[in-house]
Formats: structure tokens, sequence, C-alpha cells
């Protein structure tokens, strides 16, 4: 399979699981093009142009041509240089690896990782949340997440890669949206009536399951076992986390219960405040079950997969 063909196939999962919809994706490509249109030969330099038809800035081709031949890759929560180092080693014992595959965004992923974040915006509007609400709330939390980001070190791993001629990618929101997802509809069908309800229910999951039994498996952090689900969102794309004052707009919206990878404690003691329960689904098993089903559609294809960083192989075709 060619790199190429690996990368098509991430994004086309995430748009097939965004929340914006089709119409939602024409318009973000078709934003990116004015822009691109807009700048003068000098200032294009400077523009991705991945960004006029890849809609998730967090998902890039750091090292490599699209051409190249891929025979097995190795995949990961976290591919950082001692990551790149295993892989090379186990490259060096015969194993036909020619990709580092880190789901965490990498390099120019990395840098851009605040361009995703208005997706959340549509999640919410999902849950009732005016989609213009919405955009003023993640307008400033993506601004600060970019701040933050500015001084990392962000082509540490993918220089790493190159150096040992690897190939790197990073697969960030594709994924996410396939678990967010999901998630969704597996919780929709089982209808938990109460807070423990549901996290039995996620540990019926592979990923969740195996995540239980090493000690970070769903867990409830704000509510209790026996309170009453009312409304689940499940709340697991757009990079990072939201503003705390998304919260409000959620119950306001009639949101009994938040799913979500991670929650900061202020959120969850203003969840605390609004009566809103919270459940904590886990982060590395959320991103391994968003990442498997990603697989699911590269490895068939004659791609080898190795497996690190977190990562656990279920396969589901």
């Amino acid at each position: 399979m060619k790199l190429g063909e690996i990368y098509r196939t991430c994004i086309e999962v995430g748009i097939r699981n965004d929340d914006c919809g089709e119409e939602g994706i024409r318009r973000l490509l078709e934003d990116a093009r004015k822009e691109y249109d807009r700048l003068d030969e000098e200032e294009r330099a400077f523009f991705d142009e991945e960004r006029l038809t890849n809609p998730y800035d967090d998902t890039r081709i750091c090292v490599g041509s699209p051409d190249d031949e891929i025979r097995g890759l190795v995949v990961g929560i976290d591919m950082e240089g001692g990551e790149v180092l295993v892989a090379d080693r186990l490259r060096e014992r015969a194993a036909p690896i020619d990709l580092v595959l880190a789901h965490h965004p990498e390099g120019p992923g990395y840098a851009n990782l605040h361009r995703v974040m208005q997706m959340q915006a549509d999640l919410w509007a999902g849950a009732g949340v005016p989609i213009g609400v919405g955009d003023a709330l993640i307008a400033g939390e993506a601004e600060k997440i970019r701040r933050r980001i500015l001084p990392a070190n962000h082509y540490r791993a993918v220089d790493a890669a190159r150096v040992l001629g690897l190939a790197s990618m990073s697969c960030h929101t594709p994924a996410d949206n396939a678990v967010n997802r999901f998630v969704q509809r597996f919780l929709d069908e089982a209808e938990p009536r109460t807070l423990d309800d549901a996290v039995k229910a996620l540990r019926s999951i592979p990923e969740y399951a195996d995540a239980a039994k090493k000690g970070y498996g769903p867990t409830i952090v704000q509510g209790a076992g026996s309170q009453r689900c009312g409304r689940i969102v499940v709340d697991m794309t757009g990079g990072t986390e939201g503003p705390v004052d998304a919260l409000d707009r959620l119950a306001q919206a009639g949101v009994g219960k938040l799913v979500g990878m991670h929650y900061s404690e202020d959120h969850r003691k203003r969840a605390e405040e609004l009566k809103l329960a919270l459940v904590i689904a886990g982060h590395v098993s959320s991103d391994v079950l968003g990442m498997n089903l990603v697989l699911d559609e590269i490895e068939p294809k004659g791609v080898e997969v190795f497996e690190l960083s977190g990562m656990v192989r279920v396969r589901r075709s």
C-alpha cells in the first residue's frame, strides 16, 4: 500500500464520521481555498496546501513521499524519539517496517493542532448549543492552545524518523471522530439507566476492558453511580478539551451526562455546580479504539501492523 493511500484512507474515515457532515467539510475546504487565493505569491510559500484537500490540520505525512510503498507500519499513541528508535531496532531484526504512525500529532500536525478545535462547535450544535455560541466559545480556547504549543519542539520525533530513513505520519482527528461516533452509537443502543450501568457498558468494549484490567478504565468523576443518566453526549474530538463555559451551555441544552476522554479539575468542579455528570471513558484507551477503527481499513490491504506506545490491536473487520 502506498503512503498516500494510507493518508487518504485516514482522511476519508475522519470525514465519514465528522459531525459537521459533508456540507460542513466542503465549506471548510472552500474557506481554505479562498484564504489561499487572497494571498500574494510571497505569502503562498508559507501556506500549507494540504489544507485545500484535507480538513484536518493535525493529520499529515511528516516524512516520506505519497508514492512510497509501505509494507508494514509501527503504530502508537505517542511516537516520540524513543519509539522511533524502537521501530528502527525492530527493522534491524527484519521486521518490514517502513512507517511510524502516531496518533498524537507530530511536526506540522502538532504545530497546527489548534486549527481542528472549531469542530467542537459542530459537536455542541448537535447537542442543542447554537452554532454561533459554540464558535464564540471555542475561538478563545483555540487561541490559548495555539500560544501554549508555540514553544514546543514540534519536529523532534519527525527528525529522528527522517535520519533513520523511516516515513512518519500522524492520524489524530480522523481517529477521534471515529471513536466519538462509535461510542455515541454504542451508548445510544445500550441505553444505560444509571452511571454505573454506563461504565459497565463501556467495559464491554474490548479496548476499555483492557484498560480497566490495567487500572485506567472507564470511571465516574462527577456524579453518583446510582444517578440516572438522562441525555448522554459523547465529546471526544476537536483536538483537546473545550472551555469550561461550554458545560453551562450543554447543561442548558438538556444534556445530563458527558462522556469524554479526560476532564480537568476545573471542568469537574463546574460540572458539580451544574449537577452535570461526567464519565471519563479513558484517554489512551479511547485513542486506541479510534486508531483500531482506522487500521481496520488499512491492515486488510496488505500492510503489516506492529503495536507500540499503548496501542493494543483489536480487529473488527
